[in-house]
């Protein structure tokens, strides 16, 4: 079997765990002020990026740790359960700049990740779903776009954005410095505050066509098996995690709440009801998780036989995520249902609830992508796969 189709296990992800967990307490801490700042701050910052969290997501042959889909799972779900900003910055970052390495071929290599595990590499920031415009020169091309909600843009040194190729439609991915677009600070929102999700854009600008690569594209340059499944699965990998590492600190918040309010006067803590909707967040976000570690293995399983994922595995990555998010998203509910006037206080749990509601918008966890795994799931296009978000006959 070769590298690029066999599916790599790091033995770095114990450690890993460890490293954030020593962390926990100072992002924390730090929580608060990066809400208030746009970004997390410095020394968070600093911290996390020493965890090598994102060399977890960069290829074994260039240096990097290369996690397997559950390694990576659990990794943003430990890191996310400390703060869910923090979680969805460095998630981002960590897809982007590891899929970049992945799908470009040598010569961007060498340019944008000369020595990862020494830690001279690029981190790429932006958005990838709706694509500016590449116009074909020699060479490469002239791009032209407005792109919205690149998290994690304060920490990163190189964009990553969807184009469409003028004449041909093509939908690509190019890898920019980030001195070449024009930033626009207006990350002022309910939730994420602190993940610096800004809109950026660019007019004319020359990107060669070896930093670019096909949206669709399923055939690493750099990597094994993780990335034979794709830039959208690649998404779905992590944001799969985030969704179960902050449903489970809300609850487990909920859980201190209620032993701090138990015996007081009127407690509703107190009550029978109370006892049966913990039990059944708990059952809900349990039973999430069971399906996402099954789904997973089964995914792994077949990568590691050196075969593609099918329609059906393809499918139920996408429902395992939107069916995850929602779960936080009902057990969120719970807790401020249950917690009463500190739901609203500022604090960890009115933290979680804003950055929970602002990140089930993101587009992978939507009612389209729900309504499309529909569609093949009730048998009302048997024949048709997956290209990005689409399903196509």
């Amino acid at each position: 079997m070769t590298a690029s189709a066999r599916l790599h296990i790091s033995e770095e992800f114990p450690a890993m765990l460890e490293r954030i967990d020593a962390l926990g307490e100072s992002i924390e801490a730090n929580a608060e002020a990066a809400d208030t700042l746009g970004r997390l701050t410095a020394d968070t910052a600093k911290a996390l990026l020493g965890t090598g969290i994102i060399r977890a997501g960069l290829p074994e042959n260039l240096g990097g740790y290369e996690f397997s889909p559950r390694q990576l799972i659990h990794t943003i779900e430990r890191l996310s359960y400390h703060d869910a900003s923090a979680g969805w910055t460095m998630m981002a970052l960590q897809m982007m700049t590891g899929t970049t390495a992945a799908y470009l071929g040598a010569v961007a290599a060498a340019d944008l990740f000369p020595d990862i595990a020494s830690g001279a590499h690029a981190l790429l920031s932006g958005h990838g779903t709706r694509p500016g415009r590449a116009v074909p020169v020699d060479g490469g091309y002239l791009v032209s776009g407005e792109w919205q909600f690149a998290s994690g843009m304060a920490l990163a040194t190189h964009i990553h954005s969807a184009i469409q190729v003028e004449g041909t439609g093509e939908a690509r991915i190019l890898a920019m410095p980030k001195s070449q677009v024009t930033l626009v600070d207006n990350w002022d929102v309910l939730g994420l505050r602190a993940t610096s999700s800004i809109d950026y854009h660019c007019t004319d600008v020359y990107v060669p066509q070896t930093h670019t690569y096909r949206a669709t594209t399923m055939d690493p340059a750099n990597g094994g098996a993780i990335y034979r499944i794709g830039i959208v699965n690649m998404s779905a990998i992590v944001h799969t995690g985030w969704a179960l590492g902050v449903g489970r600190r809300l609850l487990d918040e909920l859980k201190l709440y209620a032993a701090q309010k138990s015996g007081t006067f009127h407690a509703a803590v107190d009550t029978a009801q109370f006892h049966a909707e913990y039990a059944t967040a708990e059952a809900k976000l349990r039973a999430a998780r069971a399906w996402v570690r099954q789904a997973w293995q089964e995914n792994e399983e077949t990568l590691a036989a050196g075969e593609l994922l099918s329609t059906e595995q393809e499918t139920l990555i996408r429902l395992v995520l939107n069916h995850t998010t929602w779960t936080a998203h009902d057990i969120g509910q719970t807790v401020h249902r249950w917690a009463a006037t500190t739901a609203v206080r500022r604090g960890p749990i009115e933290r979680f609830l804003r950055d929970l509601n602002t990140g089930t918008q993101h587009l992978t966890s939507g009612p389209i992508v729900l309504q499309t795994c529909g569609k093949w799931l009730s048998g009302a296009q048997p024949e048709a796969h997956w290209e990005f978000l689409d399903l196509v006959d």
